[in-house]
Parts: C-alpha cells; sequence; structure tokens
C-alpha cells in the first residue's frame, strides 16, 4: 500500500477539548530541536516553571510538566501522596470525579465518596458530613471544573474545609486552568494537576503540576516507594529541581515544551485577569444567542463553567447527526456528552484560542441552520442579535 503525507482538515475545535492551537504556538513547535540537556533548554525550563507558578498563582518550588497529558498529571498527584491503606475522600459530581476513585483504588488507597447529581457543583455540607464520619480520612480530592457536566465547584470552600480536618486536598483543573480563577495559594491547594490542550490554547501531550509544601512532606516520609518509577516525584526533580545541573531522568518531549513555553508567555501577555475576564465575556454572549434560540443549560448559572457549556440537546434532535453535520459542512467541532449524559448534552467549549466573538457567531448561526433544516423547535433569526447585543 502506497502512503501519502497526513494533512488533516481544518477546523474549529469547541468541544471540550482540544482546544484551538494558536499559530504562535504551532510555530514555536516547528523550531529546531535540541537536546533535553542542552543549557539552553534548561534556562527555558527554568522559564516554564517560572510561567506556571504565575498560571497557578503560586510560590510552590515543586510546579512544573509532566511530560504526559492531564491523565497522566492526575496519576502523578495520586500515586505519590496515595500509600496503601490511605483512605481518601473522593468528591464525584460528573466522569472525572470517577476517575479519581479509579486512582486511589489502583494506589491501594480505600476511596469514601460523596456523590453530587451531574450537573451540580460539589455540596461543601455533603463533604463536611464524610469528614465528620471518616476521621482517619488523610486527603480529600475533587474536581475544580468537571469537563463533563460544565460544573465548577468551590475550590476555595473545599480545600478550607479539608484542611480543618487534617486532610491534604488533591484538586483537578483541567478545564479551568487559564480560563476561570485559580489561587493556589490563597487557597492553600496542596496538589493540583491540569492539561496544556484547553485554555493554554496548546496542544495535548503535557500536564501541569503544583505540590505544596506539605504535600511534599508526606512523599519525603512514604513508607513505601512510589509505584510508578516515571511518576516518582522524588525521582523526576532530579530533572525539574532547580539549578543548572540535572539528573537525566527521562527524555522530554523538546518540541512540546516549546509550546508550552509560547502558551504560557501569551497568558502572560494577557495578563491572567484578561484571560479569565475574556472567557467569561464570551460565554454570556454564548449564552444569550443559544438562550434566544430556546436552548438551555443544564448546569446552574452561579455554578456555570464559561468555557464549557453543557447545552440540552431538544426533543426529537439526532445528536449524532446534528455533530455530524456541524463537522462536515461547517467543519465545526462540539463535543457529545459523557456517561449519565451521553445523547442528552452538547457540549460546548470556549478554550484559550477558540474563546474568540467570530467562533461563538460561527457556532451559534451553524447550529441554528442544522436544527432549523432538521425541523427542530427553536426560534428562528434571534440569535445572532441577541449575541451581539451581548457581545457590545
Amino acid at each position: 500500500m502506497q502512503y501519502s503525507p497526513f494533512n488533516p482538515p481544518v477546523r474549529t475545535l469547541m468541544g471540550p477539548g482540544p482546544s484551538d492551537v494558536h499559530p504562535r504556538i504551532l510555530e514555536a513547535m516547528s523550531r529546531p530541536t535540541i537536546g533535553h540537556l542542552d543549557p539552553a533548554f534548561i534556562q527555558m525550563m527554568e522559564e516554564v516553571k517560572a510561567l506556571l507558578q504565575y498560571a497557578f498563582q503560586t510560590k510552590n518550588e515543586l510546579t512544573m510538566p509532566v511530560s504526559a497529558p492531564g491523565s497522566a498529571g492526575m496519576e502523578t498527584c495520586f500515586a505519590n501522596l496515595v500509600e496503601p491503606g490511605d483512605k481518601v475522600i473522593v468528591c464525584q459530581n460528573g466522569v472525572f470525579g470517577g476517575r479519581m476513585k479509579e486512582n486511589v483504588e489502583r494506589c491501594g488507597g480505600t476511596a469514601v465518596m460523596v456523590e453530587d447529581t451531574w450537573g451540580e457543583a460539589v455540596d461543601p455540607a455533603k463533604l463536611e458530613e464524610a469528614l465528620k464520619n471518616n476521621p482517619d480520612a488523610c486527603i480529600v480530592a475533587f474536581v475544580h471544573a468537571e469537563t463533563s457536566t460544565g460544573a465548577q465547584s468551590d475550590a476555595e470552600a473545599l480545600v478550607k474545609l479539608a484542611h480543618q480536618y487534617d486532610c491534604l486536598t488533591i484538586v483537578d483543573a483541567v478545564t479551568s486552568l487559564g480560563g476561570t480563577p485559580i489561587k493556589v495559594d490563597d487557597w492553600a491547594i496542596d496538589a493540583i494537576y491540569s492539561g496544556t490542550q484547553k485554555c493554554l490554547s496548546c496542544t495535548p501531550g503535557l500536564s501541569p503540576v503544583s505540590f505544596s509544601e506539605q504535600a511534599l512532606e508526606k512523599i519525603r516520609n512514604r513508607k513505601q516507594k512510589v509505584q510508578s518509577w516515571f511518576m516518582d516525584l522524588n525521582l523526576v526533580m532530579g530533572y525539574w529541581g532547580s539549578g543548572a545541573k540535572r539528573a537525566y531522568h527521562h527524555t522530554a518531549p523538546i518540541n512540546a515544551l516549546y509550546g508550552l513555553h509560547e502558551a504560557l508567555v501569551m497568558l502572560q501577555e494577557e495578563g491572567l485577569e484578561n484571560a479569565w475576564a475574556r472567557h467569561q465575556k464570551n460565554h454570556l454572549a454564548l449564552r444569550a444567542g443559544l438562550e434566544a434560540m430556546g436552548l438551555t443549560f443544564i448546569v446552574k448559572e452561579q455554578d456555570r463553567l464559561p468555557q464549557l457549556n453543557a447545552v440540552s440537546i431538544p426533543e426529537g434532535v439526532d445528536d449524532a447527526a446534528v455533530r455530524g453535520r456541524l463537522l462536515n459542512e461547517y467543519n465545526l467541532e462540539i463535543g457529545a456528552g459523557l456517561g449519565a449524559l451521553a445523547g442528552k448534552v452538547w457540549r460546548i467549549g470556549l478554550m484559550g484560542h477558540a474563546c474568540r466573538n467570530e467562533n461563538i457567531l460561527l457556532c451559534v448561526s451553524a447550529l441554528e441552520a442544522v436544527l432549523s433544516d432538521m425541523g427542530a423547535k427553536i426560534n428562528q433569526g434571534v440569535a445572532l442579535s441577541a449575541m451581539q447585543k451581548a457581545l457590545a
């Protein structure tokens, strides 16, 4: 069989991730590859760490990107902090809380589940009840921005509760970093992980993480070795630690790190607060258009993520057919529902470089055209003017 170079179609990515990658980042990734122990590369690593500290709003020394996607960042946190026999309280209000449970159990720990309805924020009262009933728990884990539903929980309140009961915290910020406020130091988060492919406008494949001194103390004093050699932070820090002298641990994804560096430089240029405000403003415009059309959100307004919008599918509408037509006729990708919400919602992402006025206008107008053609019961001809009013 004769093969040819792969040339992907040009898409507008407005699903749950990956998001559109900024051209500056693609250009950065095309620069010459150098060695992962080259002094010039070591200097860039130091800059990546400092820029990640800005993005996470932390001074944590151990702040770095794991050389793998967000799921590996999650596993790095759990593998290092959870030992066999540890009791971990896991808050679940969507798919990714369930993955936290999986990690706890694979580390030999016991997961105590705090369940909330999908589409709702984690209830602090339920967490406190679990903490009172499990005084031997040592860690609380929760998802800040639940990608499967578009719900955002009050990280500051949940961390404060966990600390009142002498628990460390592990926080999933895969969808929130760069798009909605995260203040690791102010909120005293112990371990946090994210991904590069969402609000940072970068390609998938790296997972920013940060650990407090309290978390590091637990890692240093483990009774058993971390079961993953690759993710053992005691070893990884020989490469990502401070100073010019680095011990070889693994060959870093060099060009991917060029891309992350560029993404973080762009975040600093825009300013964190401005990035948060841009995501919120464009979310309000998208909401105006979708609601004018007659579509509804599944998450209460006060708990809604601006960068991930879960919208109920109108009755009688074929979920896959709509998404297929958007992709084939408009080169526009939106996401399907996961788990209990499969076939019930669309997930529309407004993340990073994808969070632009022209994308919102394309998404709503294309969705209106497809739904109208399929005979869906929507309000026609009013969405664009509602969005333009919101943007003005």
